[in-house]
């Protein structure tokens, strides 16, 4: 149970220099919400003030774990044109309760993480991770890793006192602080750890164009390869940041990848999202790899026994027979990670994780060729590119892994500016008599054959008896609804997807234009906003 609310100034000395929030009011107040693993919002939202208080509700919440350390808190960020300000806030919230504040400079979210683990400290990644520049996040790590779902409950109860005076009328901090001068320790922590795993001179000879755009991942991706052997052309930066999205490549990165491929004779074209947690990595023809497929082919070369990953993965990690246990979440880290750990707990061995947009994860230690690599359990992409080529220089090519696995082929997209809560409604729509009832799906969507499965795990999955899969899911941290498909064709899935996005821009059309029917009865009584926030009165 939470303590009630106090938005206004208490009265008295004490109320005329504090404010009181509690982060649960805070989130509808300001419209900065929690996604995977911390909080995003629009830029406009995320003053310092609110950046402040989230800060402060994290530190508060460690603290009353034990779980705060020496009294130290690491910070990095992506290169998005209002992260230094925003880190900026959060060391001034740090500060303000006696930590000392180590700046680790922009380096990747897992390179943060990685070092906050190795040194016993929290850390928080202001990274908006793949979404426009007009939108940023903080992402929370405990000395153990990201936070999980129990953490955000916890913080999200938190009250924080505010002090007025360090803030205009706007949220900004009166006096913007300067940060601490950045501490090279988790960069180079990070680059180590694959120096010391993967041998060296095992990409001699292979030709990489690593596009850089605006990820914070390039440096590292550099140092990496090229001490490793490969040769590495550097293509595409840009001095404004890029949103990729690696589960919704750009057409206008697919054309980059094949031009760049055959101008300059490359083996592959690599790259990450914005905060380097999720890989891009190409076949030798400039066709990019999708990171479920990727998945498997690093948790067979790491010889994993149990595999954990999100219910919208592509279904060949079961069809290839490599692993003891295949595990289905929630779409997620703080899902995948929680089963990695239930599976740990359960005895075993060798236990790795990966998302659909390709962000790799270790529970365990993992040894092979008498090299070790210590466990971290959040996305990671370096690792998966590192792999990925390495297998290809032995096997004769990126397009040769792929053609290893089972024939299933998988496509994703989303639309934006989609409400979440508008398309949650529209999908309890179609399963009106739960998970075995996909309603008016077929209909709807005009796919043949008929439907022998339905999964309402994270949004409605239907599996249809040509073995087909459609699932359709709001996104927990963005205004938009995502579409996933399968089946045994590449040719197959991009038409799947392409008909099922025609009928999602529909719904979208109509939305524009109405309330969807129903929202205030569906919706615990209670009106829906156009930001998908319930009122409250």
């Amino acid at each position: 149970m939470t303590t009630s609310v106090c938005l206004k100034p208490a009265t008295g000395l004490e109320g005329m220099m504090e404010r009181h929030w509690e982060i649960e009011q805070l989130m509808v107040r300001s419209g900065v919400g929690f996604g995977t693993s911390g909080a995003r919002g629009t830029v406009a939202a995320m003053t310092d003030e609110v950046c402040y208080a989230y800060t402060l509700a994290f530190l508060q919440h460690l603290e009353q774990q034990g779980q705060t350390g020496p009294g130290k808190l690491a910070i990095a960020g992506d290169l998005r044109s209002s992260t230094v300000r925003i880190m900026a806030a959060v060391a001034t919230a740090a500060r303000s309760r006696g930590y000392q504040v180590i700046n680790s400079g922009f380096v990747p979210s897992p390179a943060l993480a990685l070092y906050g683990m190795s040194n016993g400290l929290p850390a928080i990644m202001v990274t908006g991770s793949h979404i426009p520049d007009d939108r940023n996040g903080l992402k929370f790590n405990t000395p153990s890793g990201e936070i999980l779902k129990s953490d955000e409950t916890a913080i999200r109860a938190q009250m924080v006192a505010i002090p007025a005076s360090r803030f205009d009328r706007a949220g900004s901090l009166s006096v913007p602080p300067e940060l601490p001068k950045v501490d090279p320790a988790a960069f180079e922590r990070y680059v180590r750890r694959y120096l010391d795993f993967f041998p060296a001179g095992c990409l001699d000879g292979f030709r990489v164009g690593i596009y850089e755009h605006s990820s914070v991942a390039s440096k590292v991706l550099k140092r990496v390869l090229t001490t490793l052997g490969a040769e590495v052309i550097a293509l595409g930066y840009s001095e404004r940041f890029v949103p990729v999205d690696t589960e919704a490549i750009r057409a206008e990165d697919r054309v980059l990848a094949r031009r760049w491929s055959t101008e300059y004779r490359l083996d592959s074209v690599v790259s990450t999202d914005g905060d380097g947690d999720r890989p891009m990595v190409s076949d030798e023809n400039g066709d990019w790899i999708r990171g479920d497929v990727a998945g498997i082919l690093c948790a067979r070369y790491l010889g994993a026994d149990t595999v954990v990953t999100p219910v919208s993965s592509n279904t060949a990690v079961e069809k290839t027979g490599a692993f003891s246990e295949v595990l289905r979440t929630r779409i997620g880290s703080p899902f995948v990670i929680e089963a990695m750990n239930r599976a740990c707990r359960e005895g075993a061995k060798t236990v790795v994780g990966y998302e659909a947009n390709g962000g790799f994860l270790t529970a365990t230690r993992i040894d092979r060729e008498e090299r070790s690599l210590s466990p971290l359990p959040t996305r990671d992409a370096v690792i998966v590119v590192l792999i990925l080529l390495r297998l290809a220089r032995e096997s004769g090519g990126v397009s040769r892994l792929v053609a290893s696995l089972p024939d299933r082929h998988t496509a994703s997209d989303r639309i934006q500016g989609f409400p979440a809560e508008w398309a949650r409604l529209k999908l309890d729509s179609l399963s009106p008599n739960g998970a075995d009832d996909p309603g008016g799906f077929v209909e709807i969507f005009g796919i043949g054959g008929s439907p022998v499965g339905s999964d309402i795990t994270d949004g409605l999955r239907v599996t249809f008896e040509n073995g087909e899969i459609i699932h359709l899911r709001p996104s927990g941290n963005a205004p938009e609804i995502r579409c996933y498909v399968e089946s045994d064709s590449e040719q197959r899935s991009a038409r799947l997807l392409a008909h099922c996005l025609r009928t999602l821009e529909s719904w979208k059309e109509d939305f524009m234009h109405r309330s969807p029917p129903g929202a205030e009865d569906r919706v615990a009584g209670q009106p829906v906003d156009q930001r998908g926030l319930r009122s409250r009165t």
